[in-house]
């Protein structure tokens, strides 16, 4: 356990195109390159022998750890407290643009700030999920690794013409890696650069070039969160939340990623540890509502235009879209489990790829087109190509709403007619039906108002259940679902509503757990997979919403504020958290920042104008069509 951090006690950094993980104890324990989605360089977070890193720590275990981001930015800042002295490790990762790169840099840089330190600096990368072999060559200026899925260089950081680091330089650790041990005095610094497909050796970065991009770095970070139109109550939560999804967005298409990881587990030791590194329908068109509720028009565009171009592509296919896609938009998810990695903590099986890709889930519909109606409202609006193809996808759903489907978990249990499916389609007819009459759109609005009411009538008449007084998880059944609590922040019933009421106590009575949600109860609904599970923090956010809209705004602030003392250190959420406290499931985790921030800016609205809101209230905005 000892060798696997807790997941919460890790930092993201990233440059836009892919991401990386670092430890309080100085070691990058996850990354991929060139992208979010391709095979790791460093795993040791699933597998601390075979999983490769990129290590900096004190020669002692006598020491103290802290982390913290410099305000405003994504560097993080990893603290190290001594009896003999105090030193830093700051990491970084210079931003990439939109032109997809195969090279990447990753910055380290080593500094004492009082008395003397000993640092022990190791590389041990591992390619393609530690499944090739490599070769490695050290040189005056570092090391050269070379493989037949990759290369990449570790370079020093030090000024020319300067000795090299006291007791030494790198050596082979006799395990394909390298290792030195450097001894450092108060104001000393030094570090390593890590590139990826390098175009020629190892080369001596001086500490002027390497301060120089952190100085952009940090510029770029400050100048993109200065944007936030965000005033509120909890500002340093919700920009924090606004960064950490920027990280997750994968500049040359505007893609967000689920999660930067994969394999990480639900419940430690269980089965249900997914790859989330691809963009969900779902997760991307949630994406929207925080990103121009935060002034972010640029980003909400971006990813309406990769939608856009998967709408299109289904059209042309006449097909279903897939409920996810690689950030490229390709469709291959092909999911295979890594056999040689333990897992985190000997939670296997360790997947890559996602089988679920493939899965029917008709709630995605209500998603994307909530999202397009919304985007249209902030003056990102639709064009003629774009809105043909999305009436052919309307157009589609007229004809298969009332299919079983996967369901909005992902279970693998079988189909079922779940409610929160129905609850999209209704949304998706109906934001339909909005924009046409709105913008004067051709549509066959007789059959969608037709297929919108029809929707409704089927949930009031098969998805209430007289005995629990409470919408169900499915047709049939009597499982509550939290996914429900999306009922009155989408419009489908009124957050008074006697029926509302009496779903929203049932839930209260047998999902939340001192103000924890969880989504359901596997045993009483099974999934298909074993195990249990932890409390889920998207519905923890929605339920806070689901309290204010219900005039419950003490009990709501109450609930916000709880939940913000289970982020990590750092302010980040996993998917999950434990019966402890801790983080579980990919991390950090796009849902739970997205859920925080739209939760944030619904709770300071009507603490503010009270449990309606100022109605209606939409800012406008405008950086171009969302696609066209």
């Amino acid at each position: 356990m000892k060798t696997h951090p807790a997941i919460e006690r890790h930092g993201l950094i990233g440059d836009l195109q892919t991401a990386a993980l670092v430890a309080d104890d100085g070691t990058v324990d996850w990354f991929c390159s060139p992208r979010f989605d391709s095979p790791s360089l460093f795993a040791a977070l699933l597998d601390p022998g075979r999983g490769g890193r990129l290590r900096i720590t004190p020669d002692t275990g006598d020491y103290v750890a802290r982390q913290l981001y410099l305000p405003g930015t994504a560097v993080l800042i990893t603290r190290f407290m001594t009896p003999d002295g105090v030193g830093e490790v700051t990491d970084f990762m210079p931003v990439r643009g939109t032109e997809a790169t195969d090279r990447h840099l990753l910055v380290r840089l080593v500094r004492v700030v009082r008395g003397q330190m000993r640092f022990v600096v190791e590389c041990s990368p591992a390619f393609d999920y530690g499944r090739v072999d490599h070769k490695y060559e050290i040189g005056e200026h570092g090391v050269a690794f070379r493989s037949a899925r990759g290369d990449a260089n570790l370079s020093i950081v030090r000024a020319p013409g300067a000795p090299p680091a006291a007791d030494g330089g790198l050596r082979p650790d006799g395990n394909g890696g390298v290792r030195a041990v450097v001894t450092a005095s108060a104001g000393q610094s030094g570090g390593v650069v890590l590139e990826t497909a390098p175009d020629g050796p190892p080369r001596l970065w001086p500490p002027d070039a390497v301060l120089g991009l952190l100085d952009e770095t940090r510029d770029f970070w400050r100048g993109w969160i200065g944007r936030s139109r965000y005033r509120g109550r909890w500002r340093e939560m919700v920009e924090r939340a606004a960064i950490t999804l920027k990280l997750m967005t994968y500049a040359p298409t505007g893609a967000l990623v689920a999660a930067p990881t994969a394999g990480l587990p639900e419940m430690v030791g269980g089965e249900r540890n997914w790859d989330y590194r691809y963009t969900w329908v779902r997760d991307g068109s949630f994406s929207v509502y925080a990103l121009l509720g935060l002034g972010f028009e640029e980003e909400a565009a971006a990813f309406l235009r990769w939608l856009g171009d998967r709408v299109r592509e289904a059209g042309e296919r006449r097909s279903p879209l897939q409920i996810m896609y690689r950030i490229d938009g390709s469709g291959d998810l092909h999911e295979e489990t890594l056999t040689h990695l333990e897992g985190y903590r000997g939670s296997r099986p360790v997947r890559v790829g996602n089988g679920a890709a493939a899965q029917l889930q008709l709630d995605i519909y209500g998603e994307a087109m909530d999202s397009i109606h919304l985007a249209d409202r902030h003056g990102l609006r639709i064009g003629h190509a774009g809105w043909t193809h999305v009436r052919g996808m309307v157009d589609w759903l007229c004809e298969n709403w009332d299919r079983r489907d996967a369901g909005l978990w992902e279970t693998r249990g079988g189909p079922k007619d779940f409610v929160y499916g129905r609850l999209m389609s209704w949304v998706a007819f109906d934001r339909a039906i909005r924009l046409a009459r709105d913008r004067a759109l051709p549509a066959d609005l007789d059959r969608w108002t037709g297929m919108r009411d029809a929707v409704r009538e089927q949930i009031m008449d098969r998805g209430w259940d007289p005995g629990r007084a409470a919408f169900v998880q499915h047709y049939g059944g009597t499982v509550l679902d939290a996914s429900l609590l999306y009922m009155p922040l989408v419009g489908f019933t009124a957050p008074g509503d006697p029926m509302w009421q009496s779903t929203l106590d049932a839930m209260e009575t047998e999902l939340v757990s001192d103000s924890l949600v969880y989504r359901y109860d596997p045993g009483a609904s099974p999934d298909g997979l074993r195990g249990a599970e932890g409390t889920f923090s998207m519905c923890t956010f929605w339920y806070v919403d689901a309290l204010a809209r219900s005039g419950r705004l003490e009990q709501a602030r109450v609930t916000f504020e709880k939940m913000l003392t289970y982020s990590s250190p750092l302010g980040l959420y996993a998917e999950e958290i434990g019966p402890t406290g801790e983080q579980l499931g990919n991390f950090p985790q796009a849902f739970s920042h997205l859920a925080l921030i739209t939760s944030a800016m619904a709770l300071d609205e009507r603490l503010d104008h009270g449990p309606a809101g100022r109605r209606g209230r939409r800012p406008d905005g405008s950086s171009g069509g969302a696609f066209s």
